[in-house]
Formats: structure tokens, sequence, C-alpha cells
């Protein structure tokens, strides 16, 4: 029997929760509903979610700190929710390791897609992959290995969530060519992602706090463009 996939709701709406677990137990999730911040951090440890759907406004502990504090000790993909649909919001909530964020009220079948789009992207490649399939590629103080989707950059191991460690490899696995925000949203989020190209932008920034300019290489801005990873 294949074990279901868990997803952890967490939203004070109990009306909102139950309807979200109504379409995810029909698509054979399993779910478990939480109303407040304390007792979703609680979840995450006795439920290990493989998704969480996060509300932003929680009473106690809000969304932005759920989010903060469990992407300091997990990359649990997280899709948040919220009434709010202002940029500022979006942004804030994918600079704090958000995989996704989506406007109240939303429609079912597009939740439920967003949902399967991030696990399929969060499902890393298999440790025990032949030799021959290994995607790697190292540089002076950087190797990038998408194969069991590990970074080491100055002789240590740099955690990422998977879409940054993806961004990143794909950008060096081609040095110096320019790629525009759009070829990358398509080609690390996937032609069925509904967002828009400042999710680049802001998985970019995260990746330079991470991985600083080397002399030999960086993660270069076009301006009016994109980006691209520059060799020197």
């Amino acid at each position: 029997m294949v074990n279901k996939q868990k997803i952890l709701i967490v939203d004070d709406d109990n009306n909102i929760a139950e309807l979200i677990s109504l379409y995810l137990t029909k698509e054979c999730f399993e779910t478990l509903i939480v109303g407040d911040g304390e007792s979703a951090l609680s979840a995450v440890d006795s439920f290990t979610p493989n998704l969480i759907l996060l509300d932003l406004m929680l009473p106690g502990i809000d969304g932005y700190q759920v989010c903060r504090e469990v992407r300091s000790k997990s990359n649990i993909p997280i899709i948040m929710l919220s009434a709010k649909g202002e940029i500022f919001d979006k942004v804030l909530g994918l600079e704090l390791g958000a995989d996704d964020y989506m406007e109240k009220p939303f429609d079912s079948k597009e939740l439920v897609a967003r949902v399967k789009a991030v696990l399929r992207r969060y499902k890393a490649a298999p440790a025990t992959a032949e030799p021959t399939g290994i995607k790697c590629v190292e540089y002076p103080d950087l190797t990038i290995n998408q194969t069991n989707y590990s970074v080491i950059y100055m002789g240590r191991s740099v955690e990422m969530p998977p879409k940054e460690l993806e961004l990143l490899y794909f950008l060096a696995s081609s040095p110096n060519h320019v790629f525009t925000r759009e070829q990358l949203l398509d080609q690390i989020w996937g032609y069925e992602y509904i967002g828009d190209t400042r999710t680049v932008d802001v998985h970019i920034k995260r990746l330079r706090e991470k991985i600083k300019d080397h002399e030999s290489w960086r993660i270069a801005t076009i301006w009016g463009i994109g980006y691209k990873f520059e060799v020197r």
C-alpha cells in the first residue's frame, strides 16, 4: 500500500480549513487541521507533513513567524494562504522561505494543482542514482550536486531549499549564458506555475546571501533582461 502524502492545514477559519481538507482528501492526501501558530509548529514534529498550507493571519504566532521557524530547521514545502493581495506581502512570504503564495478566495482546482506542482518540484532525485546520471558542476570553492541536492561552498555544506539549488545549478550549468526571468521561471517552477517574475528575483537574492561573489565566478544581474552565472 502506498503511503499517502500528508498536508498540514494551518488556518483559524475552520470552515475554510475543512473545505481545503475535503478537496485534498478527494485527491488521496492525508490532512491535519490546526488553528494557530503554536499548534502548527508542534504538528510539524508530530505529524511530519510533506507540505504545509499556511494562513498568514493566525492568533498568537502569525504565519510569517511560523514560516520563519519552520525554515530554520526544515525544507518542508510551504504554500502561504492570505486574503492580502499586496506585492509586499507576497515578497515577504517568499523571502521568508515560502514556496508559493495564494490569495483568498481561491479555486479548489487551482489549490490542488499548486499543491501537486510544489510537491513534484520538491521531490529530490534519489541518492542511489547511477554515477552516469549524476548532475554536478564544480567551480573554484563551489560544488553544486543536483543528484543528492547538496552545495559545498568554501569547504562547507550550505543548506538551501530545492528550488534555490535547482536555480543555482541551472545557471551554473550554462556559464556566461544570459537567461531572462521568464525563462528561469519556466525552467525551475514549470509552465504550470501561476506567479510572477519577482519570484526569481527573491530566490536570486537568497542565493546571493548564501553564495557570495568569488574572484572566479558570480551570479550577475543583466539589467532589464535577467541573470547569468558569470565565469571570469
